[in-house]
C-alpha cells in the first residue's frame, strides 16, 4: 500500500473525541465546592454528598467533577496539571477573589504571548490559571522577541 493511502486510512480512523470533564480529587469536598461554586461561579449539576459533585462552568459547556478521597488515600501530585478558566474581566474577578481572602501566586499580568493571566491554587493545591485571551484564544502565538 502506498505511504500516502496509509496516512489517509490512519487519519480517517482517528476518533473524534469531545472533551467532557476533568476530575479533581479533594481532601475536603465542602471546601472545594465552596471554592468552585461560591467563588468561581460554577453551577452544581449533581451531588452525591459527601463524596462527589459535578459542576458546570457558568459560561460554555465545560464541566468539573470533584471527588472526595477514599479514607487513607492521599492526593496525587499535581504532575504538571493546571486548570485554565477564561473570563472577560480578569481584573474584576481577581479583585473579587482577593476580597474573599484568596491569595494569588501571580496577580493579573500580561504575558509575552499576549494573554493576561493570574495564577492561584484551589483549597487542595491544584494550580489554577484565570486568564483573558479573547480573540487570540484560537490564533497561533506570534513569535516572541
Amino acid at each position: 500500500m502506498p505511504e500516502r493511502s496509509k496516512r489517509k486510512t490512519v487519519a480517517a480512523t482517528k476518533p473524534a473525541l469531545e472533551f467532557n470533564h476533568a476530575m479533581l480529587y479533594t481532601r475536603d469536598l465542602a471546601a472545594s465546592r465552596r471554592f468552585y461554586v461560591d467563588l468561581l461561579g460554577f453551577k452544581v449539576i449533581e451531588e452525591m454528598l459527601p463524596y462527589y459533585a459535578r459542576l458546570r462552568a457558568a459560561k460554555g459547556t465545560g464541566t468539573l467533577a470533584i471527588h472526595a478521597l477514599e479514607p487513607g488515600k492521599t492526593l496525587p501530585g499535581a504532575g504538571g496539571i493546571r486548570l485554565y478558566f477564561e473570563t472577560a474581566d480578569l481584573d474584576k474577578v481577581a479583585k473579587h477573589l482577593e476580597g474573599a481572602g484568596i491569595r494569588f501566586d501571580q496577580p493579573p499580568k500580561m504575558m509575552p504571548w499576549g494573554w493576561k493571566h493570574a495564577y492561584l491554587s484551589d483549597p487542595d493545591g491544584h494550580e489554577i490559571s484565570l486568564y483573558r485571551a479573547g480573540a487570540k484564544r484560537f490564533q497561533k502565538t506570534k513569535a516572541m522577541r
